[in-house]
């Protein structure tokens, strides 16, 4: 079984060319195709390879489920791969071809990693791991390949003061061979996503700069710092009070989140964040997720016929309050714990950023893009919260009653 997959010519290329190097990195901007280009490498050393045995690995395990995990699995649906019994370890993640397979683990477990021994190892998302994490990772790629041994490191450059962009882009590390793309380099992105990066230009230079030149960014004028990823084991099981929050898209992404109050402390959960939905669709995808009909839930005031289709489809949700400013600071004032498979939640607030003008000085709003999660969860706590003593004060947390128009 041969596969026939679209090429992602550069990239290919790239890797053809440099069959010598132990490390490929693979860095640029959003939507070059550097991760499905890595991911169509191993599917094809699973189908055509000998004695292959490959490691897709990224800081967590929930994280790398839904990302690397999910688009290897379309991509051998795509080729008529047969996942069954016979090659598709569901628990262990695990999938096997004659000779080779390839195995996903997250560095949440480091045990394993250290057990295992690789011919091949891919890391999602690069910019998550430390050096120590590289080091071990180094290490377990030691089976001998007739295609040689392999680290690909794929990531988008937001921080120049990263230790990837200092020790393997501009260090050119030995055994290194690095590629730099940009969404000009997938044919087959759609031209609505290629708009939607070049209007970055008009928005915020930084952006621009890491999410469509795939240039090294700067990390500055971050809105919020004040927050955790918890693993799944210290997530609590039940909070004081819990309240969601909903923004509503359709070319974007519609968002909800759950929040949960605990001890002064808010723990974030990103529930939904998915496009092309009709209202129709989110309220049978709500039904579908469990969401009670009690637990308020507040959404963008913008969109009040939406909010009471909703509300006629028996949910308690209501008008957001809309003030970002205000907002902001609200959440602010409080300790975030975020969920660990809440992935598009964590990019969003890693990247959430104030506005600079022109001339380099800053604005008290937010870069309006990739933050309909962020605008999710500050409907719900800025909401939900502002009636509520501040932190510091002795709290009482009492469920508000149930509001419907």
């Amino acid at each position: 079984m041969v596969p026939e997959m679209t090429q992602l010519r550069k990239h290919w290329d790239f890797f053809d060319q440099n069959r010598d190097s132990r490390f490929i990195v693979s860095y640029g901007g959003a939507g070059s195709g550097k991760s499905r280009a890595v991911a169509q490498r191993f599917v094809l050393n699973l189908i055509e390879g000998t004695n292959e045995r490959m490691l897709v690995t990224r800081k967590t395990l929930p994280s790398l489920r839904i990302t690397a995990y999910r688009l290897v699995l379309d991509l051998l649906k795509d080729v008529g791969f047969p996942l069954n019994q016979d090659t598709w370890n569901k628990s262990e993640m695990l999938i096997r071809w004659k000779t080779n397979e390839i195995l996903f683990k997250g560095l949440d477990d480091p045990e394993k990693i250290k057990s295992y021994e690789a011919t091949q190892i891919w890391v999602e998302e690069a910019t998550e791991i430390t050096r120590e994490d590289f080091l071990q990772l180094n290490l377990r790629l030691r089976l001998p390949s007739p295609a040689g041994n392999h680290l690909y490191l794929t990531f988008n450059p937001v921080d120049q003061y990263h230790w990837l962009i200092t020790d393997m882009v501009h260090g050119k590390k030995e055994g290194a061979a690095v590629l730099h793309s940009t969404h000009q380099n997938n044919p087959f992105l759609d031209d609505e996503y290629r708009r939607e990066l070049e209007s970055l230009k008009e928005i915020d230079d930084n952006y621009y700069r890491v999410y469509t030149l795939g240039e090294p960014g700067v990390l500055k004028n971050i809105i919020y710092t004040h927050y955790q990823v918890d693993t799944l084991a210290a997530w609590p099981e039940k909070f004081q009070d819990v309240c969601y929050g909903l923004d509503f898209g359709y070319n974007n992404p519609s968002a909800l989140v759950k929040v949960g109050i605990r001890d002064q402390e808010l723990y974030l959960e990103e529930i939904l964040y998915e496009e092309k939905l009709t209202n129709t669709q989110l309220i049978e995808k709500m039904k579908d997720l469990g969401i009670d009909h009690e637990t308020p839930i507040y959404a963008d005031s913008a969109e009040p016929d939406r909010i009471e289709e909703i509300i006629r489809a028996g949910f308690n949700t209501m008008p957001a309050q809309k003030n970002v400013r205000a907002g902001i600071d609200r959440v602010k004032r409080y300790r975030l714990h975020i969920h660990p498979e809440s992935v598009n939640l964590l990019g969003e607030i890693r990247g959430y950023k104030y506005r600079e003008d022109k001339a380099g000085r800053v604005l008290e709003d937010p870069v309006k893009w990739r933050d309909h999660l962020m605008d999710a969860m500050r409907y719900a706590i800025h909401t939900h919260l502002g009636d509520l003593q501040e932190p510091g004060e002795e709290m009482v947390w009492t469920l508000p009653p149930v509001r419907r128009r």
